[in-house]
């Protein structure tokens, strides 16, 4: 075999071989969010492959527990951070400002709880801040007077 044609032989082999490193590897980047009652996870979902919008369901027993929610901006956590809380108009009912040095936003269940207008609401929580100033829905929260704590 000719000298050139070893080399051509030997780019060609790298080149399918770095298409199919990468055709495994999963997307970079990309925001991500959890959401967590008293330290169980009930909600994680990563923005670039979003399945749509999800649902807690929360309940009266539930209001003096502890809603905690980190998102990710490509791995850090953003500053100047809101968490809104939305009716089914859109309306903001509630919000809250997070300080940039701790990544947790944390609040109790029952300052959400007392928002609703009726006993079955469906209530809208929103995240923004100085890299997403537009905002986004992280999921709706359905309270009701049933006796499940949180579920998707």
């Amino acid at each position: 075999m000719k000298p050139g044609s070893r080399l051509t032989v030997a780019k060609t082999l790298l080149v399918l071989f770095c298409f199919a490193l990468f055709s495994f590897a999963s997307k970079w980047g990309g925001d991500s969010f959890e959401i967590w009652l008293n330290g169980k996870m009930v909600l994680q979902q990563f923005v670039h492959v979003s399945k749509g919008v999800q649902t807690l369901q929360l309940s009266q027993t539930s209001e003096n527990e502890k809603l905690d929610i980190y998102y990710s901006h490509c791995g850090r956590t953003g500053s100047n951070r809101y968490i809104t809380i939305k009716d089914e108009n859109g309306r903001p009912l509630k919000v809250w400002k997070f300080s940039d040095s701790n990544a947790a936003m944390s609040f109790r269940l029952k300052e959400i709880l007392g928002l609703k207008k009726n006993k079955d609401s469906r209530l809208s929580l929103f995240y923004s801040s100085k890299q997403l100033p537009a905002g986004r829905l992280l999921a709706t929260l359905n309270t009701s007077k049933e006796n499940s704590i949180a579920s998707k």
